[in-house]
């Protein structure tokens, strides 16, 4: 847990991903339904003189969520305390995270999804009646005690809302689904941290990165510093065009943000198993991988791209696919001579 301050203001010395976070709600670009409302859920709320109601973000990784709950802390002016579901562990951790909240705080779960029933358990009746309730003694002397507690919000975020319970979505009174950002918000956030850093570009040095990128601002960030690190050492300090090139080359990112994992995993699907249908932990083991990387890192930017298709029966290579990577559509199952999957092409 970790408690954060109201309206934090960048240092010099500061973390540079804390640096760049947006810190208010007309600063987020992209993401409008989510903004809009959001806008009209706090007005209301101060207009009231209330608390938020609970909130629930879910949606890809990297699109903003933690950001959204440190903005909402801001806008209504109130602490925001954060964990994560699996550091929830016993019900008792979570009693001490409950009675140590004050009225109006945040309480950001961030993976809301991993945590256990009896936490859970512990959390219905402190979301629906702002109450916690524990059992003392044991046996016949055992009695039920309620402990009240001042009104606040939960903001839970997840990747996986399907691996929710049925009875904790059903507390959230907001529930807001993240996409992927398009390439004119993506170019604003590289532009923005480019002018929060001083590092000098030009609009195609952005455009070759945002298109990269994979719509999601954590992965356009990262990119960004690898760039500007490459611009700084290797040429004149500016981003251009041939610059971004250059260090997306080195980095093996392609044109359309292709890593090496996700190239490996559509490699494996066609060259090990004759482009599937093959069944997700088989994939996973064929690269070394966890399924989870390969169904919450991989796959979705693999399927937004037409790259992939989930079938009943298993994971399918598209036709897109093999003229990305430039092997002949054929499925067909791999023969001793074909190269494998470390053969340099």
């Amino acid at each position: 847990m970790e408690d954060r301050a109201v309206t934090p203001q960048p240092q010099p010395g500061d973390n540079l991903d804390a640096a760049l976070r947006i810190k208010r709600l007309h600063e987020l670009y992209g993401q409008d339904t989510v903004r809009n409302n959001l806008e009209i859920l706090i007005e209301a709320a101060q207009h009231r003189g209330e608390s938020l109601d609970h909130i629930l973000l879910y949606g890809p990784p990297g699109l903003g969520k933690t950001t959204i709950a440190h903005i909402v802390a801001n806008e209504m002016e109130v602490n925001l305390k954060v964990t994560a579901g699996p550091a929830i562990e016993r019900a008792g951790d979570l009693a001490a995270i409950l009675t140590n909240l004050r009225k109006g705080d945040i309480l950001f779960i961030d993976e809301i999804h991993r945590l256990g029933r009896a936490v859970e358990e512990i959390l219905y009746p402190a979301m629906e009646d702002y109450a916690l309730d524990f059992i003392v003694g044991k046996g016949p002397s055992a009695r039920n005690i309620r402990l009240k507690l001042p009104r606040f919000t939960v903001v839970g975020a997840t990747t996986r809302l399907a691996l929710l319970t049925a009875p904790l979505r059903a507390r959230f009174g907001a529930v807001m689904r993240f996409d992927f950002y398009d390439l004119d918000a993506i170019e604003h956030i590289i532009r923005r941290a480019a002018g929060l850093t001083a590092v000098p570009y030009t609009p195609e040095g952005v455009s070759e990165i945002a298109k990269r990128a994979r719509g999601t601002p954590r992965v356009s960030l990262r990119l960004f510093r690898r760039v500007r690190d490459y611009a700084q050492v290797r040429a004149e300090g500016e981003i251009t065009a041939q610059v971004a090139r250059d260090a997306l080359q080195l980095l093996e990112i392609d044109a359309l943000g292709l890593d090496g994992l996700d190239r490996l995993v559509l490699q494996s699907i066609i060259l090990k198993f004759g482009g599937g249908p093959v069944g997700l932990e088989t994939i996973a083991a064929s690269v070394s991988e966890e399924s989870d990387t390969i169904m919450d890192v991989v796959e979705p930017y693999l399927l937004q791209l037409g790259f992939l298709e989930r079938t009943p029966r298993g994971r399918v290579a598209t036709p897109r696919a093999y003229e990305h990577l430039n092997i002949p559509y054929e499925t067909v199952a791999i023969k001793s001579d074909q190269p494998t999957l470390f053969d340099e092409t």
